[in-house]
């Protein structure tokens, strides 16, 4: 048919190839026979017939002419200027005579502005995630979605979905250039919207999921899903405006760590979940009656695989649908908050998996991870690395960080796998890796993506955590930026998790041998801002669970583990115990059942839980095991040299230096009497704490309420106590 309209337009708009569709399709002002029209046109197929309707004047239905037998039309209106967005409709005919009526997403004008692009391309749009995903939008009364991706090297991006039966012809994009990001305003979807980008690479569609999607369909499926993040009503404003001092390095935190898959399956499905609200109020009663102040979460970010733990992301800005929606992760925030608990998620900028809907090769190019496999590639994970040197995939990870706090209300991020981003040459071997430009090993655009992190977190967001799993020596974790640090807040101390595991599963007898094992950390323990973690990561692939490691007849295992614990709460650090651990389950973690609440039955698994528990009350309760953790003057040894029996003792101080408490461990599975201990100063030393009591499922050997202190000096101290020590256990005295 005759038109104006470019031939070669029409041609790549077919073709699904045409970067800019407005170009042809919805109003243009064109001539006809000598006066000024409108040509209103529209890629239709499937269709049989359609037409434009004027809402403005009422005037009577106009049929559109199919100008291509692919199914664009197009109908010639007489009007002095261009009508706007929300003045006509399209009413389209199918081939089986139903009709649908529709504003043109083809009217309306972009979202995106030149500002927006260019704080994008720079990669300092913090808020990107305002501008880029599926957004509900309202333009001029009309009601739809704006639907924006970053796919520079596409040749066509079009949105598809339930609404438009999955059909890439149906809704292609507009591209910016040269920035490369794709926009479309499709009117009349609502929330819970399905819909993918279709995108052509090289001559293949492929379907992929929003990298910025608010929300997802159940694993196995794939779908993004429109949602309104912004309905809920936030009731923690309390929490918020004092959660800079319960986020203080002075104050007492013990983490919680919980897969919220496994923590409890519901009665009647085991093979279900537990919904995020359900959850909410059992988790938060769990921790406020064992004393945690915050709970850790692995990783709630949409996953494919459960077995990855949620590791393995490919919705980094999805809560997963696994528990529920996003309204309902929002509420079990919301609840932690109003009850004191701080809510801590695992955070993977690390790595991403290679999933075909996800990341990977998202527009036929290596767009988020390096082309190299040398510097693309964890093959010990199977998984992709990020191009932190790339200003968009940058602002896409950093935009992530700050979307979790400022949408949830998250109290803090815990970013896995640390090292793997720093080091060139992580789990490499020589001519596997590619080095900086000096020739040296350190990710230096990792590094600084790290330092930009932690920087734009802690001045947005003051109070909030940032905690880094590092497992090696690099200098200054959580050390500020500005005094060549990374900039974190707390740094996890996988020396002593590992040197403290491997001295606790040797037997009592060789343990004398080994007794630098334990010192050890002291050496290091201020360098940095400690967390103590017994994590997942040591229940996990054939190490068994914590008690299961254990040495020793069934009472042994049982007090060495309490000892172990006894021993992590009063050393200097923050203190993280992975859920199971706390009531000594015997199985290792399985993500796919249930812990075992049912052994909570037995006085020795509801002792270890009470231990537990009333360790952190006194950690709570006792300034000086919280307050001064991260200095020398919180701690000082009274006796580290007694390897031939097994002890320690130590003193561990408050910010006012009398407030003091003496720490005693034994080991061994052998009671010390008549054990002289310096001590810093005479009076009555009161025993608050025995991790042999009978309470706990001990022996119930010590010292009774107390004993007095003489005048006789030991270990360089002025007075000393002649104490008992119980077999394979912890004391706390205090002086009264």
């Amino acid at each position: 048919m005759r038109t104006s309209v470019d031939l070669e337009g029409v041609r790549r708009l077919v073709d699904g190839l045409h970067e800019n569709p407005f170009d042809v399709l919805g109003p243009h002002e064109v001539v006809e026979d000598g006066h000024k029209a409108v040509a209103v046109r529209a890629f239709l197929p499937e269709s049989a017939q359609a037409w434009v309707l004027d809402g403005a004047r009422g005037a009577p239905p106009r049929p559109m002419c199919r100008i291509h037998p692919a199914g664009l039309y197009e109908a010639i209106c007489p009007a002095p200027e261009l009508p706007r967005p929300a003045q006509y409709l399209l009413q389209v005919a199918d081939e089986n005579g139903r009709h649908t009526v529709m504003h043109d997403p083809y009217a309306f004008p972009p979202l995106l502005s030149d500002y927006d692009v260019y704080l994008l391309s720079e990669g300092t749009h913090w808020r990107s995630y305002h501008k880029l995903g599926a957004h509900l939008r309202t333009i001029e009364g009309v009601e739809g979605v704006n639907f924006a991706v970053w796919a520079p090297n596409a040749s066509g991006v079009s949105v598809v979905g339930d609404f438009n039966n999955w059909n890439p012809r149906r809704h292609p994009m507009r591209k910016q250039i040269p920035s490369g990001f794709w926009e479309l305003f499709v009117p009349g979807l609502l929330k819970g919207t399905l819909y993918k980008y279709a995108i052509k690479q090289h001559g293949r569609l492929v379907e992929k999921s929003d990298p910025y999607g608010f929300a997802a369909e159940l694993p196995p499926r794939t779908a993004s899903v429109v949602v309104d993040l912004d309905r809920y009503q936030w009731n923690d404003a309390n929490w918020l405006e004092q959660r800079p001092k319960a986020n203080a390095l002075d104050a007492p935190m013990a983490f919680y760590e919980v897969h919220l898959g496994s923590w409890k399956r519901p009665g009647d499905n085991p093979q279900g979940w537990l919904g995020y609200r359900e959850l909410a109020h059992q988790l938060v009663a769990y921790c406020r009656e064992q004393g945690y102040t915050h709970l850790e979460l692995l990783p709630v970010s949409e996953h494919p695989f459960s077995g990855s733990w949620g590791y393995q992301t490919i919705g980094h800005y999805a809560v997963t649908s696994r528990y529920g929606s996003p309204e309902d992760f929002m509420y079990f925030v919301d609840h932690c908050h109003q009850h004191g608990i701080g809510v801590v998620l695992d955070w993977v900028p690390a790595h991403f998996p290679r999933d075909d809907h996800g990341l990977r090769q998202f527009d036929g190019t290596a767009l988020y991870e390096h082309a190299d496999p040398r510097q693309g590639e964890h093959r010990d994970w199977g998984t992709l690395i990020f191009n932190y040197g790339r200003n968009e995939v940058r602002n896409f990870l950093l935009s992530n960080a700050l979307f979790w706090l400022d949408k949830y209300h998250i109290d803090g991020l815990r970013v896995d796998a640390v090292a793997s981003m720093l080091y060139l040459d992580y789990s490499r071997q020589p001519g596997e890796w590619i080095p900086n430009k000096y020739g040296g090993r350190e990710n230096l655009e990792a590094i600084g993506f790290v330092k930009t992190f932690n920087e734009q977190v802690h001045t947005q967001y003051p109070g909030v955590l940032t905690i880094a799993e590092e497992s090696t020596a690099w200098g200054g974790v959580s050390r500020p930026t500005y005094l060549g640090g990374l900039g974190f807040s707390l740094k996890w101390n996988m020396g002593w998790m590992n040197d403290t595991r491997r001295y606790m599963h040797k037997e009592p007898i060789h343990r004398k041998y080994h007794h630098d094992e334990l010192t050890f950390s002291l050496i290091y323990a201020f360098h940095e801002n400690f967390v103590l973690p017994l994590s997942h990561d040591e229940v996990v692939h054939g190490k068994g669970s914590l008690l299961d490691q254990m040495p020793g007849d069934l009472w042994q295992r049982f007090a060495n583990l309490r000892l172990m614990y006894s021993y992590m709460w009063t050393h200097p650090g923050k203190k993280l115990l992975f859920m199971g651990g706390d009531f000594g389950q015997w199985n290792e973690w399985n993500y796919d059942t249930s812990l075992q609440w049912d052994l909570l039955q037995w006085d020795s698994h509801n002792g270890l839980l009470k231990l537990v528990g009333d360790l952190n009350r006194l950690m709570r309760n006792e300034g000086a095991l919280h307050e001064v953790d991260f200095e020398p003057a919180g701690f000082e040894w009274i006796d580290c040299h007694d390897w031939e029996d097994s002890t320690l003792s130590y003193v561990r101080r408050g910010k006012n230096p009398d407030d003091f408490l003496v720490i005693v461990c034994n080991f061994t599975p052998v009671p010390r009497h008549e054990y002289r201990l310096g001590v810093p100063r005479g009076g009555w030393y009161r025993e608050t704490f025995n991790s042999d009591s009978t309470y706990y499922g001990g022996s119930n050997v010590g010292n009774g309420a107390g004993v007095l202190a003489s005048d006789m000096t030991s270990h360089g101290r002025p007075a000393s106590l002649l104490l008992t020590l119980p077999p394979l256990a912890a004391i706390v005295l205090k002086p009264a």
